[in-house]
């Protein structure tokens, strides 16, 4: 293999980045970085009426959310017509492309001959050896070999081989003018440098036409791996149903971008036994020989596990980051990254998304709790008031009020009080947070903090007294 690696991921802007796209990204990404090689995006968007701006960008943030920086690029076909006419002005005057004048009712009148002889509805070549000129309508086609095979080995799925009679003459320009997919991808893949071509197994019968286009240019073929299918678990082609949406629908429902690239690489590519990778490991143990020729298959649930255990093993303050333009669509601004930090501890363990994460930092964020009406009612009564009361006392007393000095002050209140923790716990629970589930108690005490703690023991005190009252 050659050393000096370059892949591309080519895009095209006609809706988001999703699943299948991001993972042939990442194999390309992992490929060059593990071979200290360069990845280049190319933006493949020549289809005028289908291609937006708003697709452009989404991709571009799809992959900077996911961090597969790019070394070159975004390149634009768009912007790049100048290079095509150059490779097929080469072509032209080669003798390896030639103008056809057919008009657009002769193909199809060729064609229904063709099918009615049940032969393959190709172009039967008239223009092929007529030396025409450019004219209104005409377009320009490459000479394919009429016999011979093409062939190729793939890296993933060994040796193909076609036919040469199943080809016809592929247009390379069209008669407006514009260049066609298989020469601009060709065009731009050499003067890039491509080594690599890795893609989903959906291009296998694109790779002969392209293999001719550089044959014709006599220019060096790059080598070829082909992606094995992504199916969902009831082994059908993936969609929205199987829960295969675009990454940025991913982000938004709370998903860390490495747990997503984790859930990916595993779609078709394997290391052993090994299911969980951080990135680095990604990178030091990718191989194009670890990807099976079987489809891969997508599986939601098994991706959530993922994203819980890459919560789990994320810095607090990695993930406090995360949560911040997450804590900014709820109103909390401007937030202190240490009280961050504590927050993310004490709820990654009981986290699948970012998303549980914020609805459980509610109480510790919020300068106002509402009780939940089932714990409400059947903790916050007349009997703990006395408690509640007393324990205020020690806690305004208490100097150092962290975990291990919450612990001492609870251990001396309830042996002074002759009562067992399950008495007090809960209902200091919904006090402190407004819900019967919470992390440990004493570790959301440390995180509200004494004033905090203080303020909303109190304000508890005084709505089970209103409620007597009332």
């Amino acid at each position: 293999m050659p050393e000096n690696v370059i892949t591309r991921f080519p895009p095209s802007p006609t809706g988001y980045l999703h699943i299948g796209g991001a993972r042939t990204a990442l194999f390309n990404w992992l490929f060059a970085r593990q071979r200290g090689g360069k990845f280049i995006l190319r933006i493949e968007d020549t289809d005028e009426q289908r291609s937006t701006d708003e697709a452009t960008a989404a991709i571009l943030t799809s992959m900077e959310w996911l961090g597969l920086s790019w070394d070159e690029g975004p390149y634009f076909q768009s912007r790049r017509y100048d290079i095509y006419n150059e490779f097929i002005d080469r072509l032209l005057s080669s003798g390896q492309a030639y103008h056809c004048h057919c008009s657009p009712e002769t193909l199809e009148r060729q064609r229904q001959e063709a099918k009615s002889k049940g032969l393959k509805p190709k172009y039967n070549g008239t223009c092929r050896n007529l030396d025409l000129g450019p004219a209104p309508g005409s377009v320009v086609r490459l000479k394919t070999p009429l016999s011979g095979t093409t062939q190729f080995n793939d890296l993933v799925k060994g040796p193909i081989r076609f036919s040469n009679e199943e080809l016809d003459d592929l247009i390379i320009r069209r008669s407006n003018g514009s260049p066609t997919y298989h020469l601009a991808v060709v065009a731009d893949d050499i003067s890039l440098g491509m080594t690599h071509i890795i893609r989903g197994d959906d291009h296998v019968n694109n790779t002969p036409r392209q293999i001719l286009i550089y044959k014709a240019l006599g220019e060096p073929i790059p080598q070829f791996a082909h992606l094995p299918m992504i199916l969902g678990p009831d082994r059908t082609r993936l969609s929205k149903r199987h829960g295969a949406m675009s990454v940025l629908a991913y982000r938004d429902m709370g998903y860390l971008p490495h747990a997503l690239l984790n859930g990916l690489a595993r779609l078709g590519w394997s290391y052993g036994d090994q299911e969980k990778f951080s990135l680095e490991e990604l990178i030091e143990k990718f191989s194009l020989d670890h990807v099976g020729k079987a489809a891969g298959v997508f599986n939601a649930e098994k991706l959530l596990d993922l994203n819980a255990w890459h919560i789990r093993e994320s810095s607090d303050e990695s993930l406090a980051e995360r949560l911040r333009p997450f804590l900014k669509k709820e109103g909390f601004v401007d937030l202190d990254s240490g009280k961050m930090a504590a927050v993310a501890s004490i709820l990654k363990v009981r986290s699948k998304t970012l998303v549980d994460m914020i609805e459980g930092a509610r109480f510790c964020l919020s300068e106002d709790i509402d009780y939940d009406k089932q714990g409400d009612d059947k903790f916050l009564k007349q009997d703990v008031v006395v408690l509640f009361d007393k324990l205020c006392g020690r806690i305004e007393a208490i100097a150092e009020f962290n975990q291990n000095g919450i612990e001492k002050l609870f251990a001396q209140f309830l042996e002074a009080e002759q009562i067992t923790l399950r008495k007090l716990a809960q209902p200091l629970r919904v006090a402190l947070t407004g819900k019967t589930a919470s992390p440990g108690i004493f570790e959301v005490m440390e995180v509200l903090g004494k004033e905090t703690v203080i303020n909303r023991i109190k304000k508890a005190i005084a709505y089970i007294r209103s409620k007597t009252d009332g």
